[in-house]
C-alpha cells in the first residue's frame, strides 16, 4: 500500500507542477499585453515606441 502512496503523491505533483506553469505562461502573457506603452511598432519604416506616439 505504501508504494500506491507514493505513486498517487507522484502524480499530484506532476499535475501541479503542469498547472503551475501553464499559470504562470497565461501571467506572463497577460503582463506582456497589459503594457502597451513599452510595445515596440513599426509605421511607414519607422520603429518608434508606442509610447512616443500618445
Amino acid at each position: 500500500m505504501a508504494g500506491k502512496t507514493d505513486t498517487n503523491l507522484t502524480r499530484r505533483s506532476f499535475i501541479q507542477a503542469l498547472t503551475t506553469v501553464s499559470v504562470l505562461a497565461l501571467v506572463a502573457r497577460h503582463q506582456l499585453a497589459s503594457a502597451p506603452g513599452d510595445q515596440i511598432v513599426e509605421i511607414d519604416g519607422w520603429i518608434l515606441r508606442r509610447s512616443d506616439l500618445a
